[in-house]
């Protein structure tokens, strides 16, 4: 197999690039909606680490990341919205792939290791670049919330102060964001979309109709992948997708796979089975059977130390053991191993407030507020330290922003609610 930079020179990727304009759309509509195209990046950025937590973390091969967002890149030159587009792979082996408003997306290392070429995965990650240039997120979130609450987001991020109920908002819009199930019409678009990017950037479009000839064997099997419930593909779809693929007017070379694609897929192989022992542990830590998480965990690392979200949580539940020298080290090496995400700053301020390093603490703690405002124990916390340090205001104001967000139901929520009583917040 060729390398793709060699066989994409060899296609004359500017002459297929040169087929639509730039800025035309592909499906001959505007792109205008209420929501300006700068809020739109705003609330993608905003919950990337939303979503990021929700899959278990970024995949910490440099490599594969690197991979990945190359492919994309390439997709995204050709599109017509010209935006800050990320693309990121995610721990969980659940089958999946999704965009977020204005430029993020991601795709699962579980879907990953089940496509078998890189036009494949190029099909993915353009049929999710067509649902941000057709601006499917930004049309259905005006019609679902409305534009004041979406234009209001914003305040959340601005300084330190919080916000109640828009706190509350916040997580009803990234619970949609997750779940969002675009109209038939609408996957026939990004498919439409798609297939443009992959002709202009030089790869085979065939790739597409065999990502969604996997899907259906998956759903034969009895396993239907996750983004079956999102993204529906109905037998027509595929028919459509054909024929579309005609109007194009293949010619040339056009690219299939590479070499890259199986290193990075090698890559992921090697990882499979310390993330499968992750998987148990966090199951196990999730009915509170510690003791067989911590093994778990423990065998995760011993596959693969850079499974960061498996030593992260060694380190909370030797934190909780008491185990404060242990657990230090293993949040510290966590936090250099993915030092921008929202659980390796929550951890580390949890373990620096169990040692009393309340400072310390604070300032990790407000980091992994800034990356998730909404999750009640980090402002838990967050009042547990200000009420250290001296802070009377913040700490009650921490406190009842967590017992709100937590509707009064965390372990920790009656010891929030004593400390409200003596400073006076209740």
């Amino acid at each position: 197999m060729l390398s793709r930079r060699t066989l994409l020179k060899s296609a004359g990727v500017c002459l297929v690039g040169s087929l639509l304009p730039a800025c035309a759309s592909v499906s001959g509509r505007n792109f205008l909606t209420l929501l300006p195209e700068q809020k739109e990046i705003e609330i993608g950025k905003a919950y990337l680490p939303y979503v990021v937590e929700e899959f278990d973390g970024l995949y910490p091969d440099r490599e594969v990341q690197e991979y990945v967002r190359v492919v994309g890149v390439g997709l995204a030159r050709q599109t017509e919205r010209k935006l800050p587009y990320e693309f990121h792979v995610v721990n969980s082996s659940v089958m999946n792939a999704f965009a977020l408003p204005g430029g993020p997306v991601v795709i699962t290392r579980g879907l990953l290791m089940k496509l078998g070429s890189e036009s494949e995965l190029a099909a993915v990650l353009a049929h999710e670049l067509g649902h941000i240039n057709a601006r499917h997120h930004a049309r259905f979130l005006e019609k679902q919330f409305g534009l004041s609450l979406l234009l209001g987001l914003g305040a959340l991020f601005l300084g330190d102060r919080p916000y109640g109920q828009l706190l509350v908002q916040f997580g009803q819009v990234g619970a949609v964001l997750l779940s969002l199930k675009f109209s038939r019409d609408q996957e026939r678009e990004a498919d439409r979309y798609g297939l443009t990017y992959l002709h202009r950037s030089g790869y085979d479009p065939e790739g597409m109709i065999r990502v969604f000839e996997l899907f259906k064997s998956l759903e034969r099997g009895g396993r239907p992948p996750e983004w079956l419930s999102t993204h529906p593909l109905p037998e027509n779809r595929i028919v459509q997708a054909r024929q579309e693929i005609q109007k194009l007017n293949l010619t040339g070379t056009l690219l299939k796979d590479t070499q890259e694609f199986h290193r990075v897929k090698s890559n992921l192989a090697r990882t499979q089975a310390s993330f499968e022992e992750f998987d148990k542990g966090k199951k196990a830590y999730t009915r509170r059977d510690y003791q067989l998480a911590l093994e778990s965990f423990r065998r995760a690392l011993e596959t693969y130390p850079e499974n960061y979200p498996a030593r992260a949580y060694t380190a909370l539940l030797l934190a909780e053991e008491g185990r404060l020298e242990e657990a230090e080290r293993h949040s510290t090496t966590a936090l250099q191993t993915m030092p921008e995400v929202f659980l390796t700053n929550y951890v580390q301020g949890f373990v620096d407030f169990k040692k009393a390093n309340y400072q310390t603490s604070l300032r990790y703690m407000q980091k992994a507020n800034r990356l998730i405002p909404d999750h009640a124990s980090t402002h838990y916390y967050l009042g547990r330290n200000y009420q250290a340090l001296g802070s009377r205001g913040k700490a009650v104001e921490h406190y009842r922003l967590a017992l709100e967000l937590s509707q009064g139901r965390a372990p920790w929520a009656e010891d929030a609610r004593e400390r409200l009583r003596r400073l006076g917040g209740l």
